[in-house]
């Protein structure tokens, strides 16, 4: 794996380096010309360094523009500097300077954000530039003062440059290295999770098309149901008791039709009724719908510690997501169960706990997969849905098993920030 796919970033850390290099060599500069009195041109070594911090400049104000950075603009900027590179070390003493390492900064650059290509251009030039300056550059020379010391000096002085030569570039090189396989782990997260919402949507699209077809050929049998309860109705019209049954099955059936039909249209619904809520209003909502569809379920008044500012987008698969929730809390235990609402600055936090017999540990990593389930019955998609609904609005659901026994069920759904809420 490589970074060519993110070249704004390279130049980012490239204006880095060249801000350390530019303030070090200037450093050197002031204290070669007025510290030890060494001749050099020192307004054209100052001159180059302008040059390069001018092209920072420009560089840093290129990120800021909208127009793609390309692979061959970021090859001229690493050649720029290898440019830059050559003039300060002509002046200074050529490859005898111990900071003639600089000229591997480009290439190391290049290695790790270019293609092939580029990179092998770029030792190449590299490698030009060094045999260059080993024939052609002007000596650094202290003053004479008539002592027989002037190599010694120069000797001390060299190897005080390769020291602190050999701490900057251990300084770079290891803060590039981090850098490098910090952002390879964060591509390597954001692969992973890519590949995991593409394999969820496609269980969901094969659960969606399984849903369809089954509620296409529900219809028939159905129909064919009513037909049937309506003759049974007439040849027994004087047994109450059959009567009643009888009733209670036609009510039973046409509650299917009637399911059948809001499936039809749910997509429409989705679309029509996804809008912004109160955190407050969206909780009491979904309390109060799942009072009449659970009215036996057994719970202690909610806690609901929102404000009024709070707000979250409200859409019926997120209303029934949270309804499966409480459901498969209900289900789990016949006690009264613990239901707590609160937020911080990001998200709303929703809690749930039960008292059942809590999570099988050798199941505790497969919840939320499709078709595992915790319960004696069910299809183990319950939870499956919860999830990708909750993901979709860039939230998240996690079960633990509570110290105390039972199941604690918590979900973390961001706010609405004030741009977002003119749609999802």
């Amino acid at each position: 794996m490589n970074y060519t796919s993110n070249p704004r970033h390279q130049l980012l850390q490239l204006s880095y380096i060249r801000t350390i290099t530019i303030f070090g060599q200037s450093g050197l500069l002031l204290y070669l010309f007025f510290g030890l009195n060494v001749s050099l041109n020192f307004w054209f070594v100052a001159f180059a360094l302008l040059a390069m911090a001018l092209l920072n400049l420009l560089s840093l104000l290129r990120l800021r523009s909208p127009l793609p950075l390309t692979q061959l603009e970021f090859f001229f900027q690493l050649i720029a500097d290898i440019a830059f590179y050559v003039c300060l070390l002509y002046q200074i003493g050529g490859v005898g300077n111990p900071f003639s390492a600089l000229l591997l900064i480009p290439l190391i650059i290049s290695a790790t954000s270019l293609p092939r290509q580029y990179t092998w251009l770029t030792a190449l030039l590299v490698t030009i530039s060094y045999t260059l300056l080993m024939r052609f550059f002007i000596p650094i020379s202290l003053p004479d003062t008539g002592h027989q010391h002037q190599a010694a000096a120069l000797l001390n002085l060299h190897l005080a440059g390769m020291w602190l030569n050999f701490i900057v570039t251990t300084i770079l090189i290891t803060w590039f290295v981090v850098n490098i396989r910090e952002n390879l782990q964060r591509q390597e997260r954001q692969l992973k999770h890519a590949r995991e919402s593409n394999l969820r949507n496609q269980q969901l699209l094969s659960l969606a098309t399984m849903a369809a077809g089954t509620a296409h050929e529900m219809g028939t049998p159905l129909a064919t149901m009513r037909v049937l309860l309506h003759e049974i109705k007439l040849d027994h019209g004087d047994d109450t008791e059959l009567l009643e049954d009888i009733d209670i099955l036609q009510a039973q059936v046409d509650n299917c039709s009637d399911h059948l039909k809001q499936l039809a249209e749910s997509v429409r619904q989705e679309q029509n009724e996804s809008r912004s809520l109160p955190a407050k209003q969206f909780f009491h909502q979904i309390m109060q719908r799942w009072q009449l569809i659970r009215p036996t379920a057994q719970f202690n008044p909610p806690i609901i510690n929102l404000t009024d500012a709070a707000k979250v987008f409200s859409s019926i698969p997120l209303q029934q997501a949270f309804i499966n929730l409480l459901n498969n809390a209900a289900d789990a235990s016949a006690d009264p169960l613990q239901i707590e609402v609160s937020a911080d600055t990001q998200q709303i936090i929703f809690t749930i706990r039960d008292q059942g017999p809590g999570i099988p540990l050798e199941q505790a990593e497969k919840l939320g997969s499709p078709f595992i389930t915790t319960k004696g019955k069910g299809l183990g998609i319950g939870l499956f849905l919860t999830a990708s609904a909750l993901d979709s609005y860039g939230g998240e659901v996690c079960l633990f098993n509570h110290p105390q026994g039972g199941t604690l069920t918590e979900v973390k759904l961001p706010m609405i920030k004030e741009k977002q809420h003119h749609g999802h």
